[in-house]
Parts: C-alpha cells; sequence; structure tokens
C-alpha cells in the first residue's frame, strides 16, 4: 500500500476544535453560523503563525457547530497557505468509508495536498440513530468500515465485502489525490484493542489523552511499536490530543477556562453518569494532568514534558472546551503560534531532543 505518512522530522503542533459555540464580545451566545465563522478565523490566524495542522472534530450535539470538519475544512482551504487539514475525528462508523475519501479527496485539492483525516469510533453516539446505525453494531461498523478505508488508500480498484455495508466489486473511486495517497490516522481513547487494530494496518496513532498524566499512556505507544513490529507494519510516530487554553498569565487562564467547562463538562457528565466536577477536581487537573492551562510558560513547559515523558511526535491542544469568549480564543492561538510553540522547541533542544 502507498500511504503518505505525515512529516514528522520535527515535532508537529496542531490546534484541534468541536467548533464550541463561543461568547460574543456582549457576552451572548454566537449562533451556530457565527462559531463556524468564527473557527475560520481562528484557522487563518493560526495558519499566519505557523501552527502546523488544525483539525476539526465531528460532533451533532446543540453546543457544538462542526458537524462536518471536511466542509468547514474546504473553506479554510481557500483562506490559508500552509496549514495541514484534518479532522480529529471523524467518526467512521456512522459514514460511508467512500464518502469520507472522497470528501477529504477534494479538499485535498482545494489545498494543494494539505488534506488529512483522523478516524474514529467515536465518544458521542449522536450521530448513530440519526444515520440511521444500530448501537449493538457500534464495535464491528468500526472494524468493517475501517478494514474498506484502508484498501481504498490504494487509490486503485477495491473489490471488498462486508456484513453491514454493501459489497463493491472493482470500484474505482474519485477524486484521486494529487500524491497518490491520504494522509490517514485513527484517533483511540485508551482501548488497548483500537491500538493493536490500529498498528495491524500500518496507520499513525493518535492518542485522545483527555484525562490524568501522560505519562499513564505510555504503555500504549509501547504495545503500538510492539504490534507493528510483531505484524511487520509500520510504526508511525505517534500523536497526542489534550485540551487546554493559553492566556497572558496563569491566572487568567484558569479563570476564563473554568467556569465555562465547568458547564460543559457536568452536562455531558449527567448524560454519562459522572459526578459533578469540583474547582479542586479541576485544579488537579492542570497541575498534574491533561489540562493544558495557563500562561505560554506555564503551557510550554507541560506540553515539553509530556513529549518528553512519552517520545511522541505530534501535540495538539484542543483549545475550545465551552463558551470561552470568542476574543480570549484568538489571543490563545496567537499565544500559542507565537509563544507556546517556540518555547517548547527551545525547551526540548536544550533537552537534546
Amino acid at each position: 500500500m502507498r500511504r503518505r505518512s505525515p512529516v514528522m522530522s520535527d515535532l508537529v503542533f496542531g490546534l484541534d476544535t468541536f467548533g464550541d459555540l463561543p461568547e460574543d464580545d456582549h457576552g451572548e451566545l454566537m449562533t451556530h453560523p457565527e462559531a463556524i465563522r468564527q473557527v475560520l478565523k481562528e484557522a487563518v490566524l493560526a495558519d499566519e503563525l505557523g501552527v502546523d495542522v488544525i483539525a476539526l472534530g465531528e460532533h451533532h450535539r446543540p453546543e457544538y457547530a462542526i458537524s462536518t470538519p471536511e466542509t468547514v475544512l474546504a473553506g479554510i482551504a481557500t483562506r490559508t497557505e500552509r496549514i495541514r487539514l484534518s479532522s480529529g475525528v471523524t467518526v467512521l462508523s456512522s459514514d460511508d468509508p467512500v464518502r469520507v475519501f472522497q470528501r477529504f479527496a477534494t479538499v485535498d485539492a482545494l489545498s494543494d495536498g494539505r488534506a488529512e483525516v483522523i478516524l474514529g469510533r467515536g465518544s458521542f453516539t449522536e450521530s448513530f440513530p440519526l444515520f440511521g446505525y444500530d448501537l449493538a453494531d457500534y464495535d464491528e461498523l468500526f472494524e468493517e468500515k475501517l478494514d474498506l478505508f484502508a484498501k481504498l488508500l490504494d487509490e486503485r480498484p477495491v473489490t471488498w465485502k462486508g456484513r453491514l455495508r454493501p459489497a463493491l466489486e472493482d470500484a474505482d473511486v474519485f477524486p484521486k489525490t494529487a500524491s497518490g495517497s491520504l494522509p490517514t490516522w485513527v484517533g483511540v481513547g485508551g482501548s488497548p484493542q483500537s491500538v493493536v487494530r490500529t498498528a495491524t494496518y500500518g496507520l499513525p496513532l493518535m492518542l485522545a489523552i483527555i484525562g490524568g498524566p501522560a505519562k499513564r499512556f505510555a504503555p500504549y505507544l509501547e504495545l503500538y511499536r510492539r504490534a507493528a513490529e510483531q505484524l511487520g507494519t509500520t510504526a508511525h510516530p505517534v500523536g497526542m490530543h489534550s485540551p487546554g487554553f493559553i492566556a497572558d498569565t496563569d491566572e487568567e487562564a484558569r479563570e476564563l477556562f473554568w467556569p465555562r467547562y465547568r458547564v460543559l463538562r457536568d452536562r455531558i457528565g449527567a448524560l454519562r453518569g459522572w459526578q459533578p466536577i469540583h474547582r479542586e477536581e479541576y485544579d488537579a487537573e492542570v497541575e498534574h494532568g491533561s489540562l493544558y492551562i495557563g500562561s505560554p510558560e506555564t503551557v510550554a513547559r507541560k506540553i515539553a514534558d509530556a513529549v518528553t515523558t512519552l517520545g511522541v511526535g505530534r501535540f495538539d491542544l484542543i483549545y475550545t472546551a465551552g463558551s470561552q469568549p470568542a476574543g480570549a480564543r484568538l489571543r490563545a492561538v496567537e499565544l500559542y503560534g507565537k509563544a507556546v510553540i517556540p518555547m517548547v522547541r527551545d525547551l526540548l533542544g536544550r533537552n537534546g531532543r
């Protein structure tokens, strides 16, 4: 299989958002259309500042504006020059592999080869009933569709048969990408089976680290590398993404993020049987866990520590989690590009990475 691996000669830095609805200058919640245009502004700024990747997640809930990442990415493609355009993630289980490939190949054309896709099973399940899929098939849907998508990456006629999706017989899929390969990752939240499955197809692994210290995920990286070695596939540099927020000072970042994050966290937590989050738990995650919140110096040190501990090749900051004001979000993107990324590179350079 011809696979264009993400460029990993140096640490790659990304920004990730689900299109959370921000507050405007008057403290009012933006509409979904306004929130999508806000993401476009943030992506353009990230491109100007040299951020490597913008990743947009797929959701079908009222808190989030982005349900079709590739549509928004196509808009971003026409306004940017160099930033890579990724999903984070595309819920392949409730989509069709052929259509996903076609849409991202189209973004690849519009962006002159800057598209990539991160495939996932989805931590939210609203898309399954919305598109007519049975949650009882949750695991099998992803396994089957990932198998087909991996074959489509060869960009040659495909013959394939599964149980839940109609078979294909010598089917050719268009458009093709100019390079002959669409960079494709698999997003994993911590399932060993998912890590091994990713290694089976020789695809890059993106770890969603959203709780606890980064070091607890070290066994998953080792499992991925060991599985690839035993299966005779390629173990690519692993990526990670985690939530955070950057402001001029630690106090400003924490106080801006906390009340809005709490509302979102408790709303989602109520659906999953979680206890309401308390400030002590939040502060502990900022200090020792997976919330990268603070001044540029604080966030840079924490990212450098996680990258060194895990040996990853890419770090994506989920810079929205709640209704943080639009102006503060733009400032966070600015600080990430202008201050955090150079600081992390400097810290890692001093440590000989």
